[in-house]
């Protein structure tokens, strides 16, 4: 196979832009051309504006993109790129003339794929020298982030452009899928069509908004979709006997008028080739070891969400909020209340996801604990969901951590918090995590934070109302004995320092 170092890029819309950002990012160079007016300018804004997700995801290794080459020639393009990744507009007229050229001035050997969404390779090849070196390599917008991209040969492509095709894909990061057959829209859009023709009878009408549909989709399937896709997701739903009993089960709803779609009569042959496939995808692994994996994905997912402030991960905050509230062992404190010494805000059981392959709580857990023990104590003072509208916020700058004992899953484990110190704009406190059941002490977390004004990014003065209530917390601490973990560094004894 010949090496790619250089990428024509034929197009500088969404598609063809962002195909330019992941082949820079992945280390090829890039020749680009696009007849629109201004189009130079336009593909480099939209290579920079998608730089900064590539530089997060760790593809990129520079801060700025690199350059590229820009010209006006498609036959100079050609005969410069080791691969085309051709995005033109979806009219067969216009990938006719550009594929002609292309073909007229690249070598033989060079692979040129359309990002067509759904025209037929063979109908592209029509006309065009080496057909044989054209297919479709249809990728998802944002292309610079999702990996799928559907690699469809026409009737005369050749087995080894799909092959060169499979692996540059694979060089940026991307999941090439194979379409058996020629087929119109080939497979992703075809499913994204069905449903999308289907939420347009929907809101047609008159049974839900649009908002309302992609509610429908954002906080249930569509999470199940990130990982597994339709037909996993109902072999699990036949328990341990899978998709023959989901078919078993479910099969006779397929004559009811549920969608605008048809199903196809669901005869012997097509169950058993739908249950042997989805017998072949989920392998050895047993149904219930496939739904903890589910469970854990779905997790993950929602609580990446949830500081993103989107999809299932509004609920997620939304439900924390509430049963921070409902299960605070004190009200927030008010002028005149007593205060406890130290405050118990804030009680657990070890949660299943909170422990490590060692059978009892990681490091990491400890401190999402003592985290939420924090947000209690916040909670206390007054800084809850409306504060933080307001961009005003506690950050930690410092935290100081010792364990002591194992804390294993359901076991219950208590917090209790002691204010060290507070002024303008900073907060000093202490956490330690006893066993709710024995009292031993589990772990200590020491923090310092800081004010902030989030709008300004910048350290400001806590609230009145909060300062107050913390003041007169730290009235009622101003007593306890200082803790021993309190202020402690790392280090080892002199003498183990010296092998001793």
């Amino acid at each position: 196979m010949n090496p790619i170092r250089t990428v024509g890029i034929v197009g500088a819309g969404v598609i063809g832009a962002g195909w330019a950002a992941r082949v820079l990012a992945r280390g090829y160079d890039v020749i680009a051309t696009d007849p629109g007016p201004d189009a130079e300018a336009i593909l480099r804004h939209k290579i920079e504006t998608a730089w900064p997700a590539l530089v997060s995801i760790g593809w990129a290794k520079t801060a700025t993109p690199p350059a590229i080459r820009f010209t006006d020639s498609l036959a100079e393009l050609a005969r410069e790129a080791d691969f085309i990744q051709e995005s033109a507009p979806e009219r067969i007229d216009i990938k006719w003339a550009v594929h002609e050229e292309l073909s007229a001035h690249a070598q033989p050997h060079v692979v040129r794929a359309s990002s067509s969404s759904g025209l037929l390779p063979s109908d592209i090849q029509r006309g065009c020298a080496s057909p044989e070196r054209i297919l479709v390599g249809h990728p998802f917008n944002p292309v610079y982030l999702l990996p799928l991209c559907e690699l469809v040969g026409g009737t005369r492509t050749a087995a080894d452009t799909l092959d060169t095709a499979e692996a540059f894909y694979r060089s940026l990061g991307m999941y090439p899928l194979r379409v058996r057959k020629e087929i119109d829209a080939y497979l992703s859009d075809r499913i994204q069509e069905a449903v999308w023709r289907e939420c347009l009878h929907l809101v047609n009408d008159g049974v839900a908004t649009p908002g309302e549909l992609d509610d429908a989709i954002v906080y249930g399937p569509g999470l199940r979709w990130a990982f597994m896709g339709t037909f996993q997701t109902f072999h699990l739903a036949g328990g341990d006997a899978g998709m023959r009993h989901m078919l078993d089960q479910f099969g006779p709803a397929l004559k009811l008028p549920w969608t605008r779609l048809e199903a196809p009569e669901l005869s012997d042959e097509l169950v058993d080739r739908v249950v042997a496939g989805c017998e072949e995808k989920a392998g050895a692994r047993p149904i219930r070891e496939w739904e903890r994996l589910r469970d854990r994905a779905l997790i993950a997912l929602m609580q990446t969400l949830r500081p993103l402030g989107v999809g299932a991960g509004t609920v997620i905050a939304d439900d924390e909020a509430r049963r921070l509230g409902r299960d605070a062992s004190t009200e927030p404190w008010q002028a005149g209340d007593l205060i406890a010494a130290p405050l118990a805000l804030y009680e657990a059981r070890v949660e299943a996801r909170w422990v490590d392959y060692n059978g009892h709580m990681s490091e990491s857990s400890f401190l999402e604990a003592f985290g939420w023990a924090s947000d209690a104590l916040f909670r206390y003072v007054g800084i809850d969901e409306a504060y933080r509208a307001t961009g005003q916020s506690f950050f930690t700058v410092e935290t100081h951590m010792n364990n002591f004992r194992e804390a294993h899953v359901g076991e219950p484990v208590r917090v209790r918090t002691q204010i060290l110190g507070v002024d303008d704009k900073r907060l000093h406190f202490f956490h330690a995590m006893a066993h709710g059941r024995t009292g031993d002490l589990l772990a200590t977390a020491e923090q310092m934070l800081l004010h902030v004004d989030t709008n300004a990014s910048r350290a400001s003065p806590i609230a009145p109302a909060v300062r107050t209530a913390l003041d007169a917390v730290m009235t009622a601490h101003r007593g306890l004995e200082v803790p021993e973990q309190v202020g402690r560094r790392m280090a080892m004894p002199e003498r183990m320092a010296n092998g001793g």
